[in-house]
């Protein structure tokens, strides 16, 4: 009876289950399954028994799962501990295994039953036995025991069906976070290539990147002007600590692969366009992230990178030249149209520092008279006027060498102190000599706080620019001098009639009061004729010289005409002009040789009059001189 339940048992094992419409019922373990064997044999075998709990089985024998190799992946049952099984269960197992059928061994006091579980396809190869060791094994407990295999081969390929989808699903979703990876790569690579300034394609790539891997460090290392407010992208240096690494990607223009501590996969993947190499890409990935399958996706997107960067430089190249071509132009016309030496400076300070969005400018020119540089226009007000050294700072730099400067950092370079720079606080400096012909005759400074900031293409076109500010300060120069030889009287220095006139009207306009001395060189046509012509011309520059150091630098002196001379005092009442006027006739009379005295009219005129002009205001100290001089000579009467 017993043989005959064994061998119904052998025949019931190897029948196959009833075909099922699910198409991954049918699938069965193999070799590629063998790591995961031990894993899914005690999680059936856990299965098993919890759902197998309260049954007369689990209480009266010691039941083990034994793998192909007879390891024990697990045990249960309440003679586990009391039944020694051991031996005599694997012997059962090993029996099992050997005839692919069940088996029974008899023990010391007690006996084992071991059934194999067929696989699903081959019924002929168990890939595990269940054993059960208990004092004497009838046929109840083989039939149980038979029964109990078909719910724990139920249990493991339900576990197995589980891992085997739920590893398809993995690799479906691997797949496709694979072809989304690489799509976003070229995706990324099309966004590039419509990229047209430098900043939005360099941008656009750190932005695509941080995308694609999120939790990675990345860095872009540029050989040229590199991309200001975002820490990532920073200039290329040969010496930087990683430089080894970095440096050779750029220069063999090949991407380059290597493991970190931490489990981290550092790439130096290269920037390259058509012309050249820009920089270097460099991401610190966590290795679970990485996959060797994206680096020539990574390399597509640098090469676009690359090339989208070389046309956006290209654009923006020729853009800054179109752009400094109709700025200089501009410059030129607008500094043209000004004659004024100080409204040129105060216009070109405005103008360079809306250029170069600069923090400071300073313009300086050359006197000759005091072998120094004067500040003529700043937007610090501390330096209007400053006067400095030509050996001092960078203007002393600019002076000897006559080429312009550019300077990076310079709280890195103590080469040359500035004060300028020490009080603007700046870092960077761009500054150019003005020429005249071979002569520096003004220096230009443009300073901003932070280093690096100015280009090469900056320090250019300051070069340019200050050819043509040059020029314009030498036309207003030129222009100034003719204004004022066609204003002064060439023999004493003094201002031209009409220049005199002119001043008073404006004053008129404006003033509250203002007074008129009119000084007349007594007997002068005797000293003419006494000590000649050029004695003459002596006397009058002495008297001029008299009176233009006993007024202000407001009030305005001019040859009349002849001898006679003119002075008029701005907001001056005629009691103040006449000590003036007394002053004046005093030192005349004591400082010039030969010694001569001067007769002087005075007239005034107040807002409160009725239309006093010029004409009248000259009348009425004409009528005094006349006074003055018929009554005795060197004295003052007011008119």
């Amino acid at each position: 009876m017993r043989q005959h339940i064994l061998n119904d048992a052998e025949t019931s094992a190897g029948r196959s289950e009833q075909a099922s419409d699910l198409w991954y019922e049918s699938e069965d373990i193999n070799a590629n399954d063998v790591p995961y064997l031990m894993s899914l044999l005690r999680e059936s075998f856990s299965q098993w028994l919890a759902e197998s709990n309260g049954l007369p089985l689990m209480n009266s024998v010691a039941l083990s799962l034994f793998t192909p190799e007879l390891a024990v992946a697990d045990t249960a049952g309440a003679l586990a501990r009391n039944v020694p099984m051991d031996e005599v269960a694997l012997q059962a197992a090993q029996e099992a295994f050997a005839a692919q059928a069940a088996s029974i061994v008899h023990g010391s006091g007690c006996e084992a039953v071991a059934i194999p579980l067929m696989r699903r396809k081959d019924e002929q190869q168990p890939f595990a036995v269940l054993t059960a060791v208990a004092p004497e094994a009838d046929d109840v407990l083989i039939a149980q025991l038979q029964a109990a295999t078909y719910h724990l081969r139920g249990c493991f390929y339900r576990r197995f069906e589980r891992m085997f989808i739920a590893d398809i699903i993995q690799h479906q979703r691997i797949s496709e976070r694979d072809a989304q990876h690489r799509a976003s790569l070229f995706a990324a690579a099309k966004r590039l290539y419509d990229g047209i300034d430098v900043g939005s394609v360099l941008s656009e790539m750190m932005q695509s990147l941080v995308a694609l891997y999120p939790d990675s460090r990345i860095r872009l290392y540029l050989s040229q002007d590199h991309m200001k407010g975002d820490a990532r992208v920073k200039p290329l240096h040969f010496n930087h600590p990683s430089g080894d690494f970095v440096a050779k990607s750029f220069l063999e223009a090949k991407p380059f692969v290597r493991g970190r501590e931490g489990g981290l996969v550092d790439l130096a993947v290269p920037m390259s366009g058509k012309q050249a190499v820009y920089g270097v890409l460099r991401l610190l990935i966590n290795e679970d992230l990485w996959d060797a399958a994206d680096l020539p996706a990574l390399v597509l997107l640098a090469d676009t990178a690359g090339s989208a960067f070389e046309n956006a430089k290209l654009y923006e190249q020729s853009n800054v030249l179109i752009g400094e071509l109709r700025l200089i132009n501009e410059l030129t016309k607008l500094l043209s149209q000004s004659l004024k030496l100080k409204d040129i400076f105060n216009y070109t300070t405005s103008e360079l520092l809306r250029i170069y969005q600069a923090d400071c400018c300073c313009l300086l020119s050359y006197d000759k008279t005091l072998n120094k540089f004067v500040v003529m226009s700043s937007n610090l007000p501390s330096f209007e006027n400053e006067q400095f050294s030509i050996e001092y700072g960078f203007t002393g730099v600019v002076y000897r060498s006559q080429e312009p400067v550019i300077i990076s950092d310079y709280w890195q370079s103590n080469n040359v102190s500035s004060r300028w720079m020490d009080d603007s606080g700046s870092r960077s400096l761009i500054a150019a000599p003005i020429l005249s012909g071979s002569e520096v005759v003004g220096v230009i400074l443009v300073g901003h706080r932070s280093p690096n900031y100015f280009s090469y293409e900056n320090y250019k076109l300051l070069q340019v620019l200050s050819s043509h500010i040059g020029l314009a300060m030498s036309n207003a120069s030129l222009h100034a001098e003719v204004r004022r030889m066609v204003i002064t009287d060439h023999l004493t220095g003094l201002s031209a009639r009409h220049y005199l006139n002119d001043r008073i009207q404006r004053k008129q306009r404006k003033d509250r009061c203002g007074s008129l001395i009119v000084v007349d060189i007594d007997k002068f046509k005797s000293i003419n004729d006494t000590y000649g012509h050029q004695v003459g011309d002596q006397i009058l520059m002495q008297v001029s010289e008299t009176i233009k150091a006993s007024i202000r630098e407001t009030d305005i002196a001019a040859r009349w005409g002849g001898e006679e001379l003119a002075i008029y005092l701005p907001e001056i009442r005629r009691e103040q002009a006449y000590r003036i006027a007394e002053r004046i006739r005093k030192k005349v009379e004591l400082e010039t040789h030969p010694s001569v005295t001067v007769s002087c009219g005075l007239s005034e005129w107040t807002f409160e009059d009725e239309k006093v002009s010029v004409e009248s205001l000259f009348y009425r100290a004409d009528m005094a001189l006349y006074q003055a001089k018929n009554s005795g000579r060197n004295r003052i009467y007011i008119g």
